[in-house]
Protein backbone atom coordinates (compact mmCIF):
# COMPACT_ATOMS: atom_id res chain seq x y z
CA UNK A 1 0.00 0.00 0.00
CA UNK A 2 1.38 3.45 -0.90
CA UNK A 3 1.99 6.23 1.57
CA UNK A 4 -0.99 8.22 2.74
CA UNK A 5 -0.20 11.77 3.82
CA UNK A 6 -2.75 13.48 6.06
CA UNK A 7 -3.09 16.62 8.08
CA UNK A 8 -3.21 15.20 11.62
CA UNK A 9 -6.17 17.34 12.59
CA UNK A 10 -8.29 15.48 10.03
CA UNK A 11 -7.60 12.02 11.45
CA UNK A 12 -10.72 10.55 13.07
CA UNK A 13 -10.78 10.49 16.89
CA UNK A 14 -11.79 7.72 19.23
CA UNK A 15 -12.66 4.42 17.49
CA UNK A 16 -13.63 2.35 20.52
CA UNK A 17 -17.36 2.47 19.95
CA UNK A 18 -17.21 1.55 16.28
CA UNK A 19 -14.51 -1.06 16.76
CA UNK A 20 -16.33 -2.76 19.64
CA UNK A 21 -19.60 -2.84 17.77
CA UNK A 22 -18.00 -3.91 14.51
CA UNK A 23 -19.72 -1.04 12.79
CA UNK A 24 -18.33 0.10 9.45
CA UNK A 25 -15.02 -1.71 9.93
CA UNK A 26 -13.44 -4.42 7.86
CA UNK A 27 -15.50 -3.61 4.76
CA UNK A 28 -13.70 -4.44 1.55
CA UNK A 29 -14.06 -2.45 -1.66
CA UNK A 30 -17.32 -0.96 -2.92
CA UNK A 31 -18.94 2.23 -1.68
CA UNK A 32 -20.83 2.42 1.61
CA UNK A 33 -23.90 4.62 1.75
CA UNK A 34 -25.53 6.63 4.50
CA UNK A 35 -29.06 7.90 4.19
CA UNK A 36 -30.42 9.54 7.30
CA UNK A 37 -32.26 12.81 6.83
CA UNK A 38 -32.74 13.28 10.58
CA UNK A 39 -29.12 14.09 11.41
CA UNK A 40 -28.41 17.83 11.77
CA UNK A 41 -25.04 19.12 10.63
CA UNK A 42 -23.44 20.44 13.82
CA UNK A 43 -19.88 20.23 12.52
CA UNK A 44 -19.65 23.50 10.60
CA UNK A 45 -18.09 21.50 7.76
CA UNK A 46 -21.19 21.42 5.53
CA UNK A 47 -21.14 17.62 5.32
CA UNK A 48 -23.95 16.30 3.09
CA UNK A 49 -26.63 14.09 4.61
CA UNK A 50 -26.58 11.63 1.71
CA UNK A 51 -23.00 10.58 1.15
CA UNK A 52 -20.88 7.75 -0.15
CA UNK A 53 -17.70 6.43 1.44
CA UNK A 54 -15.31 5.13 -1.19
CA UNK A 55 -12.77 2.42 -0.40
CA UNK A 56 -12.14 0.76 2.95
CA UNK A 57 -12.82 2.36 6.31
CA UNK A 58 -10.78 -0.06 8.41
CA UNK A 59 -8.47 2.01 10.64
CA UNK A 60 -6.04 -0.90 10.76
CA UNK A 61 -5.28 -0.38 7.06
CA UNK A 62 -2.90 2.31 8.31
CA UNK A 63 -0.03 0.26 9.63
CA UNK A 64 1.38 1.33 12.99
CA UNK A 65 4.23 3.19 11.33
CA UNK A 66 4.18 6.95 10.89
CA UNK A 67 6.46 9.82 9.96
CA UNK A 68 5.72 12.93 12.03
CA UNK A 69 7.38 16.00 10.55
CA UNK A 70 10.27 13.76 9.38
CA UNK A 71 10.48 11.90 12.73
CA UNK A 72 9.90 8.17 12.21
CA UNK A 73 7.68 6.07 14.50
CA UNK A 74 7.97 2.33 13.94
CA UNK A 75 5.75 -0.62 14.77
CA UNK A 76 8.38 -1.57 17.35
CA UNK A 77 7.92 1.82 19.05
CA UNK A 78 4.20 1.16 19.34
CA UNK A 79 4.55 -2.44 20.54
CA UNK A 80 7.13 -1.52 23.17
CA UNK A 81 4.96 1.29 24.54
CA UNK A 82 1.93 -1.03 24.64
CA UNK A 83 4.01 -3.55 26.60
CA UNK A 84 5.14 -0.78 28.96
CA UNK A 85 1.56 0.31 29.66
CA UNK A 86 0.42 -3.26 30.33
CA UNK A 87 3.39 -3.93 32.62
CA UNK A 88 2.93 -0.67 34.57
CA UNK A 89 -0.76 -1.43 35.12
CA UNK A 90 -0.17 -5.17 35.68
CA UNK A 91 -2.90 -5.99 33.18
CA UNK A 92 -3.37 -8.62 30.50
CA UNK A 93 -5.77 -7.73 27.68
CA UNK A 94 -7.49 -9.83 25.01
CA UNK A 95 -6.30 -9.43 21.43
CA UNK A 96 -9.10 -7.05 20.39
CA UNK A 97 -8.38 -4.75 23.36
CA UNK A 98 -4.67 -4.76 22.50
CA UNK A 99 -5.52 -3.69 18.93
CA UNK A 100 -7.52 -0.74 20.25
CA UNK A 101 -4.76 0.13 22.70
CA UNK A 102 -2.21 0.03 19.88
CA UNK A 103 -4.18 2.63 17.91
CA UNK A 104 -4.44 4.84 20.98
CA UNK A 105 -0.72 4.46 21.71
CA UNK A 106 0.16 5.50 18.17
CA UNK A 107 -1.80 8.72 18.70
CA UNK A 108 -0.05 9.27 22.03
CA UNK A 109 3.36 8.72 20.43
CA UNK A 110 2.52 11.25 17.72
CA UNK A 111 1.57 13.79 20.41
CA UNK A 112 4.80 13.00 22.23
CA UNK A 113 6.89 13.67 19.13
CA UNK A 114 5.04 16.94 18.50
CA UNK A 115 5.65 18.06 22.09
CA UNK A 116 9.37 17.29 21.92
CA UNK A 117 9.67 19.06 18.57
CA UNK A 118 7.83 22.12 19.85
CA UNK A 119 10.00 22.28 22.97
CA UNK A 120 13.11 22.33 20.79
CA UNK A 121 11.79 25.43 19.00
CA UNK A 122 12.08 27.13 22.40
CA UNK A 123 15.66 25.83 22.81
CA UNK A 124 14.54 23.27 25.40
CA UNK A 125 16.55 20.06 25.49
CA UNK A 126 16.40 17.36 28.14
CA UNK A 127 19.87 16.19 29.09
CA UNK A 128 21.00 12.59 29.54
CA UNK A 129 21.60 13.31 33.22
CA UNK A 130 17.96 14.38 33.68
CA UNK A 131 16.72 11.31 31.79
CA UNK A 132 18.93 9.03 33.91
CA UNK A 133 17.70 10.60 37.13
CA UNK A 134 14.04 10.14 36.17
CA UNK A 135 14.67 6.60 34.92
CA UNK A 136 16.34 5.64 38.22
CA UNK A 137 13.45 7.13 40.20
CA UNK A 138 10.89 5.12 38.19
CA UNK A 139 12.97 1.97 38.74
CA UNK A 140 12.78 2.65 42.49
CA UNK A 141 8.99 2.95 42.24
CA UNK A 142 9.01 -0.56 40.74
CA UNK A 143 11.16 -1.76 43.69
CA UNK A 144 14.07 -2.50 41.35
CA UNK A 145 17.56 -1.22 40.73
CA UNK A 146 18.06 0.52 37.37
CA UNK A 147 19.73 -2.58 35.94
CA UNK A 148 16.97 -4.85 37.27
CA UNK A 149 14.42 -2.48 35.77
CA UNK A 150 16.10 -2.67 32.36
CA UNK A 151 15.92 -6.45 32.52
CA UNK A 152 12.26 -6.27 33.61
CA UNK A 153 11.40 -4.02 30.66
CA UNK A 154 13.03 -6.42 28.20
CA UNK A 155 11.19 -9.37 29.75
CA UNK A 156 7.89 -7.50 29.32
CA UNK A 157 8.58 -6.79 25.63
CA UNK A 158 9.41 -3.12 26.20
CA UNK A 159 12.73 -1.28 26.41
CA UNK A 160 14.66 1.40 28.23
CA UNK A 161 14.53 3.49 25.04
CA UNK A 162 10.72 3.52 25.09
CA UNK A 163 10.40 4.76 28.64
CA UNK A 164 13.20 7.30 28.22
CA UNK A 165 11.39 8.82 25.24
CA UNK A 166 8.20 9.06 27.30
CA UNK A 167 10.17 10.77 30.08
CA UNK A 168 11.72 13.16 27.56
CA UNK A 169 8.29 14.06 26.15
CA UNK A 170 6.82 14.78 29.58
CA UNK A 171 9.78 16.81 30.85
CA UNK A 172 10.14 18.78 27.60
CA UNK A 173 6.45 19.68 27.49
CA UNK A 174 6.33 20.67 31.16
CA UNK A 175 9.35 22.93 30.67
CA UNK A 176 7.84 24.41 27.51
CA UNK A 177 4.63 25.24 29.38
CA UNK A 178 6.56 26.90 32.20
CA UNK A 179 8.51 29.02 29.73
CA UNK A 180 5.91 29.89 27.10
CA UNK A 181 2.49 29.63 28.79
CA UNK A 182 2.66 29.97 32.59
CA UNK A 183 4.13 33.53 32.53
CA UNK A 184 1.07 34.75 30.64
CA UNK A 185 -1.53 33.22 33.00
CA UNK A 186 -2.84 35.62 35.62
CA UNK A 187 -5.43 35.25 38.36
CA UNK A 188 -6.87 38.37 39.98
CA UNK A 189 -7.59 38.91 43.66
CA UNK A 190 -11.27 39.41 42.93
CA UNK A 191 -11.48 35.96 41.31
CA UNK A 192 -9.92 34.36 44.37
CA UNK A 193 -12.23 36.26 46.72
CA UNK A 194 -15.27 35.18 44.69
CA UNK A 195 -14.29 31.53 45.03
CA UNK A 196 -13.78 31.88 48.79
CA UNK A 197 -17.21 33.47 49.09
CA UNK A 198 -18.79 30.64 47.12
CA UNK A 199 -17.07 28.06 49.33
CA UNK A 200 -18.42 29.71 52.45
CA UNK A 201 -21.92 29.78 50.96
CA UNK A 202 -21.64 26.10 49.99
CA UNK A 203 -20.48 24.88 53.43
CA UNK A 204 -22.14 21.57 54.22
CA UNK A 205 -23.04 20.86 50.58
CA UNK A 206 -22.11 17.37 49.38
CA UNK A 207 -19.17 17.08 47.00
CA UNK A 208 -18.04 14.13 44.89
CA UNK A 209 -14.57 13.14 43.74
CA UNK A 210 -15.33 11.53 40.39
CA UNK A 211 -13.44 9.88 37.57
CA UNK A 212 -15.18 9.74 34.19
CA UNK A 213 -14.94 7.98 30.85
CA UNK A 214 -16.87 9.80 28.12
CA UNK A 215 -17.81 8.19 24.79
CA UNK A 216 -19.43 10.35 22.13
CA UNK A 217 -22.38 8.98 20.16
CA UNK A 218 -24.17 10.44 17.17
CA UNK A 219 -27.88 9.54 16.94
CA UNK A 220 -27.24 6.80 14.38
CA UNK A 221 -24.54 5.18 16.54
CA UNK A 222 -26.27 5.30 19.94
CA UNK A 223 -26.86 1.56 20.24
CA UNK A 224 -23.35 0.64 19.13
CA UNK A 225 -21.68 3.07 21.55
CA UNK A 226 -23.98 1.96 24.37
CA UNK A 227 -22.94 -1.64 23.74
CA UNK A 228 -19.27 -0.63 23.65
CA UNK A 229 -19.69 1.20 26.97
CA UNK A 230 -21.31 -1.85 28.55
CA UNK A 231 -18.42 -3.98 27.32
CA UNK A 232 -15.94 -1.50 28.78
CA UNK A 233 -17.70 -1.54 32.16
CA UNK A 234 -17.43 -5.32 32.15
CA UNK A 235 -13.67 -5.05 31.67
CA UNK A 236 -13.39 -2.45 34.46
CA UNK A 237 -15.35 -4.61 36.89
CA UNK A 238 -12.99 -7.53 36.34
CA UNK A 239 -10.51 -5.50 38.38
CA UNK A 240 -7.52 -6.39 36.22
CA UNK A 241 -6.57 -2.74 35.74
CA UNK A 242 -7.44 0.52 37.54
CA UNK A 243 -10.21 2.78 36.26
CA UNK A 244 -7.62 5.38 35.29
CA UNK A 245 -6.05 2.98 32.79
CA UNK A 246 -9.32 2.68 30.87
CA UNK A 247 -10.00 6.42 31.11
CA UNK A 248 -6.58 7.30 29.72
CA UNK A 249 -6.88 4.91 26.81
CA UNK A 250 -10.58 5.05 25.88
CA UNK A 251 -12.18 8.28 27.11
CA UNK A 252 -12.84 11.03 24.58
CA UNK A 253 -12.93 13.79 27.20
CA UNK A 254 -10.00 16.13 27.75
CA UNK A 255 -9.63 14.64 31.26
CA UNK A 256 -8.23 11.41 29.79
CA UNK A 257 -4.77 12.96 30.23
CA UNK A 258 -5.32 12.84 34.01
CA UNK A 259 -6.89 9.36 34.05
CA UNK A 260 -10.41 10.77 33.77
CA UNK A 261 -10.15 12.67 37.06
CA UNK A 262 -12.85 15.35 37.41
CA UNK A 263 -11.58 16.35 40.86
CA UNK A 264 -14.01 17.46 43.56
CA UNK A 265 -17.31 18.69 42.14
CA UNK A 266 -20.71 19.52 43.58
CA UNK A 267 -23.91 18.19 42.11
CA UNK A 268 -24.88 21.63 40.82
CA UNK A 269 -21.68 21.75 38.74
CA UNK A 270 -22.51 18.53 36.91
CA UNK A 271 -24.99 17.82 34.13
CA UNK A 272 -28.29 16.76 35.67
CA UNK A 273 -27.83 13.14 34.57
CA UNK A 274 -24.40 12.83 36.22
CA UNK A 275 -25.49 14.71 39.34
CA UNK A 276 -28.38 12.30 39.87
CA UNK A 277 -26.13 9.27 39.35
CA UNK A 278 -23.40 10.56 41.70
CA UNK A 279 -25.89 11.24 44.49
CA UNK A 280 -26.83 7.55 44.54
CA UNK A 281 -23.30 6.10 44.30
CA UNK A 282 -21.20 4.51 47.02
CA UNK A 283 -17.46 5.13 47.27
CA UNK A 284 -15.62 2.72 44.96
CA UNK A 285 -18.66 2.09 42.77
CA UNK A 286 -18.70 2.23 38.96
CA UNK A 287 -21.97 3.16 37.22
CA UNK A 288 -23.04 3.61 33.62
CA UNK A 289 -23.47 4.00 30.81
CA UNK A 290 -25.17 7.25 31.86
CA UNK A 291 -26.82 9.02 28.87
CA UNK A 292 -25.55 12.59 28.59
CA UNK A 293 -25.80 15.13 25.77
CA UNK A 294 -23.70 13.86 22.89
CA UNK A 295 -22.96 10.39 24.23
CA UNK A 296 -22.51 8.29 27.38
CA UNK A 297 -20.49 8.59 30.58
CA UNK A 298 -19.07 5.93 32.88
CA UNK A 299 -18.48 7.20 36.43
CA UNK A 300 -16.26 5.99 39.26
CA UNK A 301 -16.76 7.53 42.71
CA UNK A 302 -13.38 7.94 44.39
CA UNK A 303 -14.72 9.70 47.48
CA UNK A 304 -17.41 12.05 48.73
CA UNK A 305 -17.52 14.71 51.44
CA UNK A 306 -19.33 17.81 52.62
CA UNK A 307 -17.79 21.18 51.81
CA UNK A 308 -15.76 22.61 54.73
CA UNK A 309 -16.94 19.79 56.97
CA UNK A 310 -14.70 17.18 58.56
CA UNK A 311 -14.57 14.04 56.44
CA UNK A 312 -14.88 10.85 58.52
CA UNK A 313 -12.74 9.04 55.93
CA UNK A 314 -9.79 11.20 57.00
CA UNK A 315 -9.87 9.63 60.47
CA UNK A 316 -6.68 7.76 61.41
CA UNK A 317 -7.12 4.26 62.76
CA UNK A 318 -5.00 2.11 65.01
CA UNK A 319 -5.46 -1.44 63.74
CA UNK A 320 -4.36 -5.00 64.37
CA UNK A 321 -4.67 -7.40 61.46
CA UNK A 322 -5.06 -11.13 61.97
CA UNK A 323 -4.30 -13.39 58.98
CA UNK A 324 -4.69 -17.13 58.47
CA UNK A 325 -2.77 -18.77 55.63
CA UNK A 326 -3.69 -21.86 53.64
CA UNK A 327 -1.12 -24.54 52.70
CA UNK A 328 -0.60 -25.29 49.02
CA UNK A 329 -3.10 -27.87 47.83
CA UNK A 330 -5.89 -26.76 50.20
CA UNK A 331 -9.26 -27.64 48.68
CA UNK A 332 -12.15 -25.20 48.46
CA UNK A 333 -14.05 -27.22 51.07
CA UNK A 334 -11.09 -27.12 53.46
CA UNK A 335 -10.63 -23.39 52.94
CA UNK A 336 -14.32 -22.74 53.59
CA UNK A 337 -14.21 -24.80 56.77
CA UNK A 338 -11.16 -23.01 58.15
CA UNK A 339 -12.59 -19.61 57.24
CA UNK A 340 -15.79 -20.49 59.11
CA UNK A 341 -13.72 -21.48 62.15
CA UNK A 342 -11.81 -18.20 61.86
CA UNK A 343 -15.04 -16.21 61.82
CA UNK A 344 -16.32 -18.10 64.85
CA UNK A 345 -13.08 -17.46 66.74
CA UNK A 346 -13.42 -13.72 66.20
CA UNK A 347 -16.49 -13.69 68.43
CA UNK A 348 -14.18 -14.55 71.35
CA UNK A 349 -12.19 -11.34 70.99
CA UNK A 350 -12.32 -9.03 74.00
CA UNK A 351 -10.79 -5.89 72.55
CA UNK A 352 -7.36 -5.39 71.06
CA UNK A 353 -5.58 -6.70 74.14
CA UNK A 354 -6.81 -10.22 73.42
CA UNK A 355 -5.82 -10.34 69.73
CA UNK A 356 -2.45 -12.09 70.17
CA UNK A 357 -3.89 -14.67 72.56
CA UNK A 358 -6.81 -15.51 70.27
CA UNK A 359 -4.57 -15.54 67.21
CA UNK A 360 -2.30 -18.14 68.84
CA UNK A 361 -5.20 -20.57 69.18
CA UNK A 362 -5.71 -20.68 65.38
CA UNK A 363 -2.11 -20.12 64.24
CA UNK A 364 -2.89 -16.67 62.82
CA UNK A 365 -0.34 -13.96 62.09
CA UNK A 366 -0.75 -10.52 63.71
CA UNK A 367 0.55 -7.19 62.42
CA UNK A 368 -0.17 -3.71 63.78
CA UNK A 369 -0.41 -0.24 62.24
CA UNK A 370 -1.29 2.86 64.24
CA UNK A 371 -1.71 5.44 61.44
CA UNK A 372 -3.98 4.16 58.67
CA UNK A 373 -6.50 6.60 57.21
CA UNK A 374 -9.89 5.10 56.43
CA UNK A 375 -9.72 6.50 52.88
CA UNK A 376 -6.53 4.52 52.21
CA UNK A 377 -8.35 1.21 52.68
CA UNK A 378 -10.17 -0.56 49.82
CA UNK A 379 -13.65 0.89 49.31
CA UNK A 380 -15.63 -2.07 50.77
CA UNK A 381 -13.53 -1.94 53.96
CA UNK A 382 -13.98 1.82 54.27
CA UNK A 383 -17.72 1.43 54.75
CA UNK A 384 -17.16 -1.30 57.35
CA UNK A 385 -14.55 0.63 59.35
CA UNK A 386 -16.66 3.78 59.39
CA UNK A 387 -19.26 1.93 61.47
CA UNK A 388 -16.94 -0.24 63.59
CA UNK A 389 -16.56 0.41 67.33
CA UNK A 390 -13.22 0.27 69.13
CA UNK A 391 -12.45 -3.34 70.05
CA UNK A 392 -14.59 -4.82 67.28
CA UNK A 393 -13.31 -6.85 64.31
CA UNK A 394 -14.31 -6.64 60.68
CA UNK A 395 -15.84 -9.67 58.95
CA UNK A 396 -13.18 -11.98 57.44
CA UNK A 397 -11.97 -10.97 53.96
CA UNK A 398 -9.34 -12.11 51.46
CA UNK A 399 -8.76 -15.28 49.46
CA UNK A 400 -7.08 -18.69 49.89
CA UNK A 401 -4.05 -17.63 47.81
CA UNK A 402 -3.10 -14.58 49.90
CA UNK A 403 -4.79 -15.48 53.16
CA UNK A 404 -8.01 -14.56 54.93
CA UNK A 405 -7.84 -11.60 57.31
CA UNK A 406 -9.71 -9.45 59.76
CA UNK A 407 -9.04 -5.92 61.00
CA UNK A 408 -9.49 -5.20 64.71
CA UNK A 409 -10.09 -1.54 65.55
CA UNK A 410 -7.91 -0.44 68.47
CA UNK A 411 -8.41 3.31 68.25
CA UNK A 412 -9.63 6.18 66.08
CA UNK A 413 -8.42 9.78 65.81
CA UNK A 414 -11.12 11.81 64.10
CA UNK A 415 -10.22 14.92 62.12
CA UNK A 416 -11.18 18.42 63.15
CA UNK A 417 -13.47 20.56 61.04
CA UNK A 418 -12.14 21.35 57.58
CA UNK A 419 -10.72 24.82 57.03
CA UNK A 420 -11.16 27.21 54.14
CA UNK A 421 -8.28 26.86 51.68
CA UNK A 422 -5.82 29.73 51.67
CA UNK A 423 -5.75 32.48 49.08
CA UNK A 424 -2.45 31.19 47.65
CA UNK A 425 -3.80 27.64 47.34
CA UNK A 426 -6.85 28.78 45.37
CA UNK A 427 -4.73 31.03 43.18
CA UNK A 428 -2.36 28.16 42.36
CA UNK A 429 -5.28 25.88 41.48
CA UNK A 430 -6.82 28.46 39.16
CA UNK A 431 -3.50 29.11 37.47
CA UNK A 432 -2.92 25.40 36.93
CA UNK A 433 -6.39 24.96 35.42
CA UNK A 434 -5.71 27.75 32.94
CA UNK A 435 -2.27 26.42 32.08
CA UNK A 436 -3.80 22.99 31.39
CA UNK A 437 -6.46 24.56 29.17
CA UNK A 438 -3.91 26.51 27.14
CA UNK A 439 -1.70 23.42 26.92
CA UNK A 440 -4.60 21.49 25.36
CA UNK A 441 -5.16 24.32 22.89
CA UNK A 442 -1.46 24.40 22.00
CA UNK A 443 -1.39 20.65 21.38
CA UNK A 444 -4.49 20.88 19.19
CA UNK A 445 -2.71 23.54 17.12
CA UNK A 446 0.35 21.32 16.76
CA UNK A 447 -1.79 18.39 15.60
CA UNK A 448 -3.59 20.57 13.07
CA UNK A 449 -0.40 21.91 11.52
CA UNK A 450 1.63 18.67 11.58
CA UNK A 451 2.32 16.53 8.53
CA UNK A 452 1.84 12.86 9.40
CA UNK A 453 2.47 10.07 6.91
CA UNK A 454 1.07 6.60 7.64
CA UNK A 455 2.61 3.61 5.95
Amino acid sequence: MGKKALRFGRVAGMVLALAAAGAATGQQGGPATVNDQSLPDNTGLNIPQNLEIFGTVDPNVRKATAIVNDNVLTRTDVDQRVALIMAANNVKLPAEEIDRLRLQVLRQLIDEVLQIQQAKTADITITDAELNQSFDRIATNFNRTPEQFRTFLREQGSSERSIRRQIEGELAWQRYLRRRIEPFVNVGEEEVKAILDRLKAAQGTEEFHLNEIYLSATPDKTEQVYGAARQLIGEIQKGQAPFGYFARNFSEASTRGVNGDLGWVRGAQLPAELSEAAAQMQVGQVVGPVPVPGGFSILYLVDKRQVLTANPRDAKLSLKQMTIKFPRGTTQAQASQRTATFASTLTKLQGCGSVERVAATINAEVVQNDAIRIRDLPAPLQEIMLNLQVGQASPPFGNPEEGVRTLVLCGRDDTSSAQLPGTEQIQNQLEQQRVNLRAQQALRDLRRDAIVEYR
